[in-house]
């Protein structure tokens, strides 16, 4: 969801900064970047590392405030073509499931916001045991869908979520946003998904999968 549908990794950013210099520690840009993709527990663990002695769970419950103020306040950065390709496919028929590491309540602030309904499913950090890359989201994502995860299209933003695409089964669609993706050996790699549609998402799925054009 973060660097994917929407721009928050900034308000993450900035929460995370403000929660360990109030501890008198530092976080740098560098520091952050670490975090993008990740478990919230495991982030917190990381904060935990950096000065900040609050318990792991506090952690991860004071950023999510800090954020969905933040959304509340700045509001909701929709990344370019996020909004209109989910539309497409809700056109379309297709089924469509939102798999984060985020809590549930803040994935679920940031669909109420999307003005149509976007997705069949939820799945987020609170509801599974094992975080990205761990391939158990995306399951639990194609379990609610009642789909195999084979016939399912992952579209990742971030090194982590690649890796938890491909360990599930997925064809993955990396589009990057932060950090670089043209390493991990996601199945097609897009710049943006402006312009991007149902029809391209259809057509990578049959080129990818079928015999004459499989790439796995």
């Amino acid at each position: 969801m973060d660097g994917t549908l929407v721009d928050t990794e900034p308000y993450w950013m900035a929460a995370e900064t403000a929660l360990v210099e109030s501890f008198g520690g530092t976080w740098s840009h560098e520091d952050a970047l670490q975090l993008v993709g990740s478990g919230l527990l495991d982030s917190a663990v990381i904060l935990q590392k950096a000065g900040v002695t609050m318990d792991a769970v506090a952690i991860v419950s004071h950023l999510t405030d800090a954020v969905q103020d933040s959304l509340r306040t700045q509001g909701v950065p929709f990344r370019p073509g996020a909004r209109e390709l989910l539309r497409d496919l809700r056109d379309a028929g297709i089924p469509t499931g939102l798999v984060t590491m985020s809590l549930r309540r803040m994935a679920l602030s940031v669909v109420d916001l999307i003005e149509f309904e976007a997705f069949d499913i939820v799945v987020a950090g609170d509801d599974v045991d094992n975080p990205k890359p761990h391939p158990e989201p995306y399951l639990q994502g194609a379990a609610l869908l009642d789909i195999d995860i084979t016939e399912a299209i992952v579209i990742e933003d971030s090194p982590t979520g690649v890796r938890a695409g491909l360990a599930s089964g997925a064809l993955t669609l990396a589009v990057p946003h932060i950090l670089p993706l043209d390493h991990l050996g996601a199945h097609e790699l897009w710049t943006t998904l402006a312009g991007r549609g149902a029809e391209d998402l259809t057509d990578l799925f049959d080129r990818v999968t079928t015999p004459t054009g499989a790439d796995r």
